[in-house]
């Protein structure tokens, strides 16, 4: 080979472990950013829904795969200081791209023609949008305390000896957990609706990250703590999306997980890698930006990188692997066509552990609206779970 060749040879061989490098490093980024936007509050929530019209009793919006859900729903508008609730569509007009609600209330502002954002909760605001008194209760902990809603039970109906904590999922509130409270109420169980580490209004975490339930149980263990303080023999836990994946880290590593009767579930996240998969896959991500994500997120370089306070366990956050280990009634609520939690998970979880799970699919509510589109089937299948431990 002359000297020639044997340059261009060199030189072709450097650009392409260039290529490789540079391609290398983009992976690492992508996955990094990735990583880093999972355990990152939301600074706001945008706008997403447009109010075409407001008529009497009804309401037409652009339609969108939100709008034209079934089931009841709620509209927060003029940036949050209004809200209304919708009720079943009437009339959806896929040329027009418009679909036409039911208008159940308006709670507070003045609705009209403009953005407002779709709230999956129905309920916005305290305990009172349900018709239920409560007591704003101040949960300490070790970053300080965390704001909760105390719900007495009703006073026709003897109090039970268990007390319930509500818990929310990632990026919503504690209003998630008001569609909830009714039924509880009835049943007897006093209620606390938690939050937790880096939720609006509750103290920040030294990061400020979240860290998927690897850290936020201890604050649900203080709330924990208060209902034993406050008379509770024990407690029935109830976790919405990541919420699940928070309590059932308490019924496995907190010193008081004896006190835990029972626990409800609705669309959980029990495989964290699962579901990061699902959601790579959401966004067009290659295979190998996911999984290098869920190593940074457990690498010890995540407190560098993501700003999280310590890397994180996936292993220990998988309940199908880990399905062994859980000895308390399990309720598992998870609609099949969930598109931000998977129900793969909670299948498996249910067919492993057949003796602590009760499963009970759905079909059609998405991620955590089980209660929008059949309130009275989710509220009979809580009730008969409680009343049957």
């Amino acid at each position: 080979m002359s000297s020639q060749s044997r340059a261009a040879t060199i030189r072709g061989a450097v650009i392409g472990a260039s290529v490789v490098v540079a391609a290398g490093a983009g992976v690492s980024a992508l996955a990094t950013i990735y990583a880093r936007k999972v355990v990152t509050p939301d600074a706001e929530r945008p706008d997403d829904v447009e109010v075409l019209a407001v008529g009497a009793g009804t309401v037409t919006l652009r339609a969108t795969p939100e709008t034209i859900a079934g089931g009841r729903y709620g509209l927060w508008f003029d940036g949050g200081a209004g809200h209304a609730r919708l009720g079943e569509v009437i009339d959806h007009d896929e040329q027009a791209r418009t679909v036409t609600r039911r208008l159940l209330g308006v709670d507070g502002g003045r609705l009209g023609e403009g953005p407002a954002r779709w709230n999956q909760y129905f309920y916005a605001g305290t305990p009172a949008a349900v018709g239920l008194p409560f007591e704003e209760v101040p949960v300490p902990t070790d970053l300080g305390d965390m704001p909760a809603w105390f719900v007495p039970p009703a006073a026709r109906v003897p109090p039970r000896d268990a007390w319930a904590i509500l818990v929310h999922g990632r990026g919503a509130t504690r209003e998630e957990c008001l569609r909830a409270l009714p039924v509880l109420h009835r049943l007897g169980f006093p209620a606390l609706v938690v939050s937790y580490r880096n939720d609006p209004g509750a103290p920040r975490s030294l990061g400020g990250r979240y860290h998927l339930g690897d850290a936020e149980w201890q604050d649900v263990e203080a709330a924990l703590l208060l209902a034993a303080e406050r008379g509770a023999a024990e407690v029935v836990l109830l976790g919405w999306s990541m919420g699940g994946a928070i309590v059932l880290q308490l019924v496995t590593r907190s010193w008081a997980a004896d006190r835990v009767r029972a626990v409800v579930l609705d669309a959980p996240v029990l495989d964290w890698r699962h579901v990061l998969d699902h959601h790579a896959r959401l966004h067009r991500l290659p295979d190998a930006v996911g999984r290098l994500a869920q190593a940074v997120l457990q690498h010890r370089s995540a407190r560098r990188l993501l700003g999280v306070d310590a890397p994180l366990s996936l292993d220990r956050m998988d309940w199908v692997t880990r399905a062994a280990e859980l000895h308390v009634p399990l309720l598992i609520l998870h609609s099949d066509d969930d598109e931000f939690v998977p129900a793969e998970p909670s299948r498996r979880l249910a067919q492993a552990r057949p003796d602590v799970v009760t499963y009970v699919p759905s079909r059609g509510a998405r991620h955590t609206k089980e209660w929008n589109v059949d309130p009275d089937s989710w509220d009979s299948a809580v009730a008969r779970f409680l009343l049957e431990l």
